[in-house]
């Protein structure tokens, strides 16, 4: 409290409005800057992943899913046999400029849905809408790889408007989905055979590492115990388990993209393809096809010696490609 009146000479009113205004320019110029990034989190090991997964209640069922980060949301879409920890290295470098949100699709990963519950490509879209709206995310940054391919060409024709950007990597096209190595997978799930697969690579993890390592990854030690213990355990943790992971794969036949080219050529969002050279499930033919289909793709960079579940080798690789697709710089 001020007891008594003060008064300032010319010279001390003038040095005291100049600072005022300097205070109030630098506090002005400072509301318009970003706060520097802080760079990415650090890694999560199976353990930390575990330890982070959520689960939303919608009217599908309880979706698993892990967050990291803030602002606007980048949504992360799995290969088959696989979950969203697939996607940990990327989102461990992307998690400073988005906020990044890897579910699990229905009838894989940890996610829970009923027994009744569809499991097709669309089935999988809506799902994801009603995820987003749950979590309060109206626009998301795609990236997805394998059969979350095909989910993300059906999410970017259903919802153009709540996609900025699309990131696509090795995955189903309409003219190669199945694709034709998928079939015996495919019959192997009409059988009711295919999640013995599963109890097999469990048991024997150097078995896993030696067929199912060695066909999707260029390093096949990349498939860690903690890695197949994290993807493959959930699929054969309960009969209703094991008959949805098998429904997921019966969903691939008939081509759940028949039909899309139309709507695809209309699509107005910009995409970038990223391409493993090495992966011999998918034709080599499919990266070119999507960049004429879609009319705002940025091209397509081939990977060499990559094979099918590659972003999960080279996260850093990925990242790049995204932060360039996104306008951010490191």
């Amino acid at each position: 409290m001020i007891s008594r009146p003060f008064s300032l000479n010319r010279r001390q009113f003038v040095e005291l409005a100049l600072g005022i205004a300097v205070a109030e320019a630098a506090e002005a110029c400072a509301s318009h800057v970003a706060p520097a990034s802080p760079g990415p989190l650090p890694s999560l090991n199976a353990a930390e992943f575990r330890a982070a997964r959520r689960f939303a209640e919608i009217p599908f069922g309880k979706i698993a899913y892990v967050e990291r980060g803030s602002g606007d949301a980048a949504l992360f879409l799995h290969g088959a046999p696989l979950n969203g920890f697939q996607w940990r290295g990327a989102i461990d470098r992307l998690s400073a400029y988005r906020r990044c949100i890897a579910p699990d699709f229905m009838g894989l990963g940890y996610s829970q849905v009923p027994a009744r519950q569809g499991l097709a490509a669309k089935d999988q879209v809506a799902m994801l809408a009603s995820l987003l709206d749950a979590l309060g995310v109206s626009k998301v940054d795609l990236i997805a790889s394998d059969s979350g391919g095909a989910v993300a060409q059906w999410f970017m024709v259903r919802y153009p408007d709540r996609v900025r950007t699309v990131l696509l990597t090795n995955c189903d096209v309409e003219p190669d989905s199945p694709p034709p190595k998928i079939m015996p997978i495919i019959e192997q799930a009409r059988a009711g055979t295919l999640h013995r697969g599963m109890d097999e690579w469990l048991a024997n993890k150097s078995l896993a590492r030696s067929t199912f390592g060695k066909a999707v990854f260029r390093d096949p030690s990349q498939l860690t115990d903690d890695a197949i213990e994290y993807y493959f355990s959930p699929l054969v943790s309960s009969p209703l388990k094991r008959t949805q992971y098998e429904g997921f794969h019966l969903a691939l036949d008939p081509n759940p993209l028949a039909g899309i080219e139309p709507a695809l050529k209309r699509v107005d969002i910009p995409t970038r393809i990223v391409w493993g050279t090495s992966d011999d499930l998918f034709s080599p033919a499919s990266p070119d096809y999507l960049d004429r289909t879609l009319a705002r793709s940025q091209g397509v960079r081939r990977v060499p010696g990559a094979k099918l579940f590659f972003p999960e080798e080279f996260p850093e690789l990925i990242a790049e490609e995204v932060r360039r697709l996104w306008g951010v710089s490191t």
